[in-house]
């Protein structure tokens, strides 16, 4: 932006008149974003017509000397409009200070200016502070850079409201996020308002975007149906980060960071800042590697960001955004969870170490080579167009066409039958695999290949790459025209095409022969498949980059439309109706169990439709109150909603229907220059949720699927969030979270093998005719009242953070989780049509100290910051996810348990240039 461009505001400085006789005076205040109330950093402070030039710390904080003889101050930001105001209110620009004054400004907000953002903040995904009738929350980038640390990215959002993040099985990037106590898949996720949520199931993978914490400007969470402008939106919250477009001067930084366990990275930022003729370019490259916490659970991370944006005159924008982050890693499966006991028997493969470290599937190969079965890569670039045009003072256009190109596998081990295949688990039902097994605990994958090499009918187990590319496209665009001085009207469009591309291919035979694919091709129907007729294609000798299991096409397709309507009066009252339709097209392509004239699947449609409304009053300069309902009916997700089985079979879901969902929420906020309170209410009855579950089946020792239809769930809470900020040098920020969710309905469940066929009986796990059919085994899941397991319903926060000087920053952050109940499986064998599903065991209460310190200083002529950070301080192991078979739910019986990570550090340094 430029210095011509004015913007007068109403002033809101406290004045601290003179007293002395100097030449200079000193002015000092604070700088913040006008709706979030975080401290703008970097914003450029001068006195027009003079030299005297001043720059905001990391907390927003300025100090300038004026000239006696002049009376304005100019504020400039990249991303907000400029604001110039008097020093001394009621003394105009060539007034004169009185000699020796000193004068604080207090705090001084900027306005986000629409013209530059509006190429990273599509369709107004971003929630504004006491305007937006919804609960939300922001944090900014110095947040996140002296929060973060080691941790993964969702768990800087740890002291959000309703807000629970664990780290899975414990991989690099393999983190989950659950938003008042809906899992990863009913959370959106959105970069700059591209929707990044996966296209066939509605989850994210978080190791697929590892740079993000180091391009983010703000990250805000909208909890519930949130405010996003989009076709299909979220039933627990949006995850909306907003990344940086361009740096507001020339010059660049250079961070290198080490950790625990072997962990380092290095990132290199530069940008031109935004030239006269309009342009201005971000490039960022970085890379991570380490050990991992985990045994055996190494990564390689690379990760890039690019952004290059050009204004227009002054009615058009236009910028382009790529990022991405290829990587592996070596996992822990998530089925490798064991029982509390299996845990502290661990202890005796772990040399003195933490026993919560091991990890099952650890271990060597015949010479000595560093083996896995479960590895991942992948690499999935993002590419948008931005486009912003100002058509008239009263209306605006703003579009982004996006584009995802993700390739990449997941190791699967697979076996000449289900046993085989099943021995690559490191452990089942929370119980250590000991057939393949060392006695330091190490899995024997040499023994697997002296197995292979002395079989006479090839290699009994195998490796394969889970293949999972994709190719997505996409348009999201917003037309906004201002009807009358008070209301707003937007109209857009949100178009999605997706393709995912699945096969298994052989990798490794661990020293056989050869390969037969018995397990599957034995299943193969001839009258879906030409080449099952002949009794000996089952038999055919595979080997390396051959197919088994599964090679088949997805494809979905969204075309959406929404509108909405915003009535504003003065500045106390806003208020929105908004309402979207969209279809979701599915079907797939099987080149495995179907030949080429059977591979399609037919094609189904789902027709959706969300209603929502709120409005939020200002009592008053420091109170408001806000109201919103919705009411969501959203397609199914491809897997195992619309198909079933949707590795295996063109099968549909006869009874596939639309998932729905209730919300209505009551907020309350008050703010004043030091005290910052949000509460609110919430209710979310979710109706029709298509559910699946795995277990065991008994004789046949193979895996079940069960798929339940019919569930409802009632979750209902109250949040409150708070910072304090009694004196300039410290922060207290606090969160407290009570949630109450229960299933609210009893359900259908049909049963599959792992193989995706429908059975008949679950204790030899023989096959039914056919989906649906009578000899299908189901039964009616009663669960009605029973609490939602997966998540704490309960959880606090309280941070605090001492400035004692510009220079030195420390904070502390305690988290505590309660009322975390197990989430449940089946037992492994039932000949009942009913079953009754008991309270989950409620996990222990448990809390978790974190520190970090940030020291600003002077390096070589350039801008130095170190930051450290040591999570778990007081190395405190506690339960963050366990398992229950629904029968039992004490601990003994508890399984699939993960810890937490204990203590761990990082330090950084970071070079501004």
């Amino acid at each position: 932006m430029t210095g011509n461009k004015k913007h007068i505001i109403t002033m809101t400085a406290l004045l601290l008149m003179g007293v002395g006789v100097m030449k200079s005076q000193t002015v000092t205040g604070t700088v913040v974003d006008s709706e979030t109330k975080e401290p703008i950093v970097g914003s450029v402070v001068t006195i027009p017509g003079t030299e005297f030039k001043a720059t905001t710390d990391d907390n927003g904080r300025f100090k300038i000397d004026a000239d006696a003889t002049h009376n304005i101050i100019m504020f400039e930001c990249l991303g907000y409009e400029a604001l110039e105001q008097n020093i001394v209110p009621g003394k105009g620009k060539h007034a004169n200070l009185k000699k020796g004054a000193s004068v604080n400004l207090g705090v001084v907000e900027l306005v986000l200016d629409a013209q530059i953002i509006s190429d990273v903040i599509v369709s107004s995904s971003i929630g504004l502070a006491r305007k937006t009738p919804v609960a939300m929350s922001n944090l900014n980038k110095t947040h996140i850079e002296e929060k973060l640390g080691g941790q993964e990215f969702p768990e800087v959002l740890k002291p959000t409201p309703g807000v629970y993040a664990t780290k899975s099985g414990g991989g690099f990037g393999d983190s989950k996020i659950n938003m008042r106590g809906f899992q990863s898949a009913n959370v959106a996720v959105m970069v700059n308002g591209v929707p990044m949520n996966d296209m066939e199931w509605g989850g994210v993978y978080w190791s697929n975007w590892a740079g993000l914490s180091d391009v983010s400007r703000i990250v805000q969470t909208q909890r519930g149906l949130g405010a996003s402008k989009v076709s299909a939106p979220s039933v627990g919250g949006t995850i909306n980060i907003i990344t940086r477009t361009i740096d507001s001067e020339k010059g660049g930084s250079f961070v290198y960071g080490m950790g625990n366990d072997g962990s380092n990275n290095v990132s290199l930022t530069l940008s031109t800042g935004l030239t006269k003729g309009g342009w201005g370019m971000t490039v960022m490259g970085g890379k991570s590697w380490g050990d991992g916490y985990v045994q055996g659970t190494e990564f390689e991370v690379y990760n890039y960001f690019l952004s290059v944006y050009k204004r227009f005159g002054t009615d058009h924008t236009l910028s382009f955004t790529a990022f991405g982050s290829p990587q592996k890693h070596n996992q822990r499966s998530s089925y490798d969870g064991l029982s509390v006991e299996g845990w502290q028997k661990a202890a005796n493969y772990m040399a003195g170490r933490s026993p919560y470290r091991y990890n099952p599937t650890y271990g060597f190969g015949m010479n000595g080579e560093r083996k896995s079965s479960t590895v991942n890569y992948y690499h999935k670039p993002q590419l948008s167009l931005n486009y912003q045009w100002d058509i008239n003072p009263k209306s605006s256009l703003s579009a982004v066409l996006y584009m995802s190109r993700g390739y990449g596998y997941g190791t699967t081990g697979q076996g000449i039958d289900a046993t085989y295949s099943n021995y690559w688990y490191g452990a089942s039902n929370g119980t250590l695999n000991m057939k393949f097994r060392h006695g330091d605990g190490t899995y024997a994958y040499d023994e697997v290949q002296k197995m292979n090499e002395a079989s006479d009918h090839g290699s009994l187990m195998i490796m394969a790459d889970g293949r999972n590319d994709h190719y997505w496209y996409g348009l999201l665009s917003t037309y906004t025209h201002q009807l009358t001085p008070e209301i707003n009207s937007y109209i857009g469009v949100d178009l999605r095409s997706y393709k995912g591309v699945h096969a298994t291919k052989i990798s490794d035979l661990y020293n056989g022969a050869y390969f037969t694919d018995l397990r599957y091709r034995s299943n193969v129907d001839p009258a879906n498949n030409y080449k099952a007729a002949d009794p000996m294609w089952k038999y055919e000798k595979l080997g390396i980059g051959d197919v088994v299991y599964r090679d088949y096409d997805s494809h979905v397709e969204q075309a959406g439309v929404f509108a909405q309507m915003e009535y504003t009066k003065m500045e106390n009252l806003s208020a929105f109706v908004s309402g979207s339709v969209s279809n979701s097209r599915y079907w797939r392509v099987d080149r495995f169990y179907y030949d080429a004239a059977h591979a399609k699947s037919q094609v189904l449609n789902f027709l959706g439709y969300t209603v929502k409304g709120g409005a939020n009053y200002n009592l008053d300069a420091y109170q408001n109150v806000f109201a919103n309902l919705g009411y969501i009916s959203r397609a199914p997700f491809f897997s195992g909603g619309v198909f079933l089985m949707s590795h295996t079979s063109n099968e549909a879901n006869p009874d596939a229907v639309n998932e729905k969902a209730f919300s209505a929420e009551l907020g309350y906020g008050f703010k004043n220059n030091w005290v910052k309170v949000d509460v609110n209410a919430y209710y979310t009855l979710w109706m029709d949720k298509t559910t699946t579950r795995w277990g065991n089946l008994d004789q046949s020792k193979d895996r079940y699927i069960m798929n339940m239809e019919g569930v409802d769930a009632k979750h209902v809470g109250l949040e409150l969030d708070a910072v304090v900020k009694p004196a300039p040098w410290i922060d207290i920020k606090a969160m407290v979270s009570l949630g109450n969710w229960k299933w609210n309905s009893n359900a259908t469940a049909y049963f599959y093998n792992s193989e995706s066929q429908p059975l008949s009986n679950l204790s030899t796990g023989e096959i039914a005719s056919a989906v649906g059919a009578p000899d299908h085994v189901k039964f009616t899941l009663n669960q009605k009242g029973v609490h939602v397991g997966g998540s704490a319903q309960t959880t606090m926060s309280l941070g605090l953070t001492f400035r004692p000087t510009k220079e030195i920053s420390v904070g502390a952050d305690y988290t505590y989780y309660a009322r975390n109940y197990a989430d449940f499986t089946l037992p492994s064998y039932t000949a009942s049509n009913e079953f009754t599903l008991q309270e989950p065991w409620k996990i222990p209460d448990a809390g978790q100290l974190d520190l970090n310190a940030r020291y600003k200083f002077k390096l070589g002529g350039c801008n130095a910051t170190l930051i450290a950070n040591i999570n778990n301080v007081l190395d405190y192991e506690y339960i963050m996810d366990a398992f229950y078979d629904g029968t039992n739910n004490r601990w003994q019986d508890a399984y699939r348990v993960f810890y937490s990570f204990g203590r761990t550090f990082s330090v950084k340094v970071k070079l501004d240039f």
